[in-house]
């Protein structure tokens, strides 16, 4: 079965090929269609109607975007690449599925999330089946790039189920490190956006040392989003950011915010949790401690930092002047952005 109809060839042809077409927009339209495009089996519908439902969701689709606009970077179609776009969209999803169970999640994108609206085993069977679709699409590419491309994408696989495990081993430990926690983030989140940048210019042709520099803007990007991501949990807009706001703090999860509050006001921060306070207090009075040590502006210094390594690695992928303007807006965007 193939899940993807798609109208152009299986290779790329740089004599042939070069658009330079770099929008978000021009991008997504193609990976909505990709998405609106799989075709499903007709049974058991259980089994794929929560994935349906969980793709059509939408969300940000930056990995999908990174991956097809990298191949375009270095002169391939990205319609070419739309298998491999799809699959890392497909592959990230599969892991919020998981996610969702294991951190008890209500809603995802606005929306009940699977295990809610389902139930749990449904949304961990349904997890299953979008891995393994997601490697489908993964290697549906051109035989001779087809070894290294999955030698990648099982690397990546690999390296954010290890990032899920420290994320895990965090909930019980009260001495984490801000050094563990970027690593942690990194594994489970930079290095995805690492892989998309990464393949998208393997199935390009790119040289070693463009696609290296492509994957060091994706892992630094992702710890900028992640960061991001982090800080908007606490102070970001709920009708925005499509979902409980202040989760992190009522589960205590060991984000940039909390390990440095702990560091610096243990006490005061100890009161407070032992005061056994209603979700609201919690995540108020939590909130009180993070302004007065300056972490939000302190989290957006870091995020800045990063922001600004990713676009300076950038200078070795030798990728034309179009690209490089819009692989730098997008970070830029990674600071600023509110949902």
């Amino acid at each position: 079965m193939r899940p993807v109809k798609l109208a152009f060839p299986l290779l790329c042809d740089d004599s042939n090929y070069f658009s330079l077409m770099f929008t978000t927009d021009y991008f997504a339209e193609i990976i909505e269609r990709g998405i609106s495009d799989i075709v499903y089996p007709a049974k058991p519908a259980g089994l794929f109607a929560p994935i349906r439902y969980t793709l059509e969701g939408g969300g940000k689709r930056l990995r999908p975007v990174l991956l097809l606009a990298s191949a375009e970077a270095f002169g391939c179609n990205p319609e070419v690449a739309l298998p491999q776009a799809v699959g890392i969209e497909m592959f990230h999803n599969f892991t919020l599925l998981h996610d969702d169970v294991m951190d008890n999640a209500d809603v995802r994108r606005g929306r009940p999330t699977v295990h809610r609206r389902w139930n749990s085993s449904t949304a961990i069977l349904s997890g299953d089946a979008m891995l393994t679709m997601a490697t489908q699409f993964m290697a549906d590419c051109d035989k001779s790039l087809m070894p290294d491309v999955m030698a990648m994408f099982n690397k990546t696989a690999m390296e954010i189920y290890m990032g899920q495990q420290y994320d895990m081993d965090f909930e019980h430990r009260d001495d984490v490190t801000v050094d563990e926690y970027l690593e942690m983030i990194r594994l489970k989140t930079s290095v995805l956006l690492a892989c998309a940048c990464r393949i998208g210019a393997m199935l390009a042709g790119a040289d070693e040392k463009s696609a290296d520099a492509m994957y060091r803007y994706g892992e630094l990007l992702g710890l900028a989003f992640q960061l991001q991501d982090d800080y908007l949990d606490t102070y970001g807009d709920p009708a925005l950011f499509g979902k409980e706001i202040g989760g992190d703090i009522i589960n205590e999860k060991k984000t940039w915010l909390w390990i440095n509050a702990m560091a610096e006001a243990r006490e005061r921060m100890e009161k407070i949790l032992d005061r056994k306070l209603t979700d609201y207090l919690k995540v108020k009075e939590i909130k009180e401690v993070y302004d007065s040590l300056d972490l939000p502006a302190r989290s957006h210094e870091l995020i800045t930092r990063y922001t600004d390594m990713a676009i300076n690695a950038l200078s070795e992928a030798g990728i034309p002047a179009e690209a490089r303007a819009f692989f730098t807006s997008l970070a830029g965007k990674s600071v600023s952005r509110s949902h």
